[in-house]
């Protein structure tokens, strides 16, 4: 049982389901994807979502969840359920919390298990819906793998064709998608919320995460080593499968702002989250951040001392020294 989207978290999480069918000698048929669109997604990604999932040949279905999410919003009176265009957390959340409550009740009517989709980049900085949201799951098969790695894996499984030439063009198009968990209603197709004006582009912040989670680095050197990476575009060779479109560049200044956005989010603001996540396979050599073993921490933390380590060991870059 998985939600399907028509980005790049359950797309992978999809894939990596259908292998595991391959490898167990099961038919695809036996995977029961759902679509559950809301308030704010997209024609675009439904059309992704439906796309991959005939190209796997999984049983498809889709499940409206705006009359039960109504139905919420009303039942707690929330402004938006009196006509009001209040699209708070709380809009953003009976959503992400009506498609998680959905899957675990159609697994418990079919027998399934519900395959989570969340991958380590939304659990280190805590974006994710806590308890009955894409938080929870029976297994979450992305649980160790960075959004930056899933987005090279997802396009390794369009250019070698490993899924099949419809597959391949399902996720073609997921790929050009912008990364945004579409909760709040945009204009038509261009989604008003982006993931990355909130919580930053994943490539530094997965940086940020390796370096301070796998090597325990203090922030000030973790700032340095991300400065030394990618103060510009043309430092060492970029690997042949990154297209020039994806190919940045970040000064200190927005270094430095990303970095202690993500020493909140991940030392203050998040770990309750993480000290109640689902079981999940350890893949690659960043480890993951399972309470069970990996990443042991209170939930009641603060982030002062990482964030005050980083002001006072890195030159302010308005400075003479930091623009040397």
């Amino acid at each position: 049982m998985i939600g399907v989207s028509g980005g790049l978290d359950s797309a992978q999480a999809l894939l990596v389901t259908a292998k595991a069918v391959d490898e167990l000698s099961l038919t695809r048929r036996d995977i029961l994807g759902f679509s559950l669109p809301g308030f704010a997604s997209s024609r675009r990604t439904q059309e992704n979502a439906q796309r991959l999932m005939a190209a796997l040949g999984v049983t498809a279905a889709e499940i409206d969840i705006r009359p039960s999410a109504r139905q919420m919003l009303k039942d707690i009176d929330h402004p938006f359920a009196r006509g009001e265009a209040v699209h708070d957390i709380t809009f953003e959340n009976v959503q992400a919390g009506e498609r998680t409550s959905h899957l675990f009740r159609l697994a418990n009517l079919h027998g399934a298990i519900v395959i989570g989709t969340s991958d380590l980049s939304e659990l280190a900085l805590g974006y994710t819906t806590y308890g009955v949201g894409d938080h929870m799951s029976h297994y979450a098969v992305n649980v160790s793998v960075p959004k930056t790695l899933i987005r090279h894996l997802v396009r390794w499984s369009a250019e070698t064709g490993a899924f099949g030439d419809d597959a391949r063009g399902a996720l073609r198009s997921i790929l050009d998608t912008p990364i945004s968990p579409e909760l709040v209603p945009g204009s038509g197709d261009v989604p008003s919320q982006l993931a990355e004006e909130t919580v930053g582009p994943y490539e530094l912040q997965d940086f940020n995460l390796y370096y301070l989670s796998r090597y325990g680095y203090r922030p000030s050197k973790v700032a340095f080593l991300a400065e030394c990476a990618w103060r510009t575009i043309d430092a060492g060779d970029w690997p042949d499968w990154v297209p020039a479109g994806e190919r940045r560049e970040y000064d200190l200044a927005t270094i430095l702002k990303w970095l202690e956005l993500f020493l909140v989010r991940f030392f203050q603001s998040s770990q309750f989250k993480r000290s109640a996540m689902p079981n999940g396979p350890k893949i690659g050599s960043g480890g993951s951040l399972s309470p069970r073993g990996d990443w042991r921490a209170p939930s009641d933390a603060g982030a002062r001392t990482w964030v005050c380590e980083l002001h006072r060991n890195v030159p302010d870059p308005g400075t003479a020294a930091g623009r040397d």
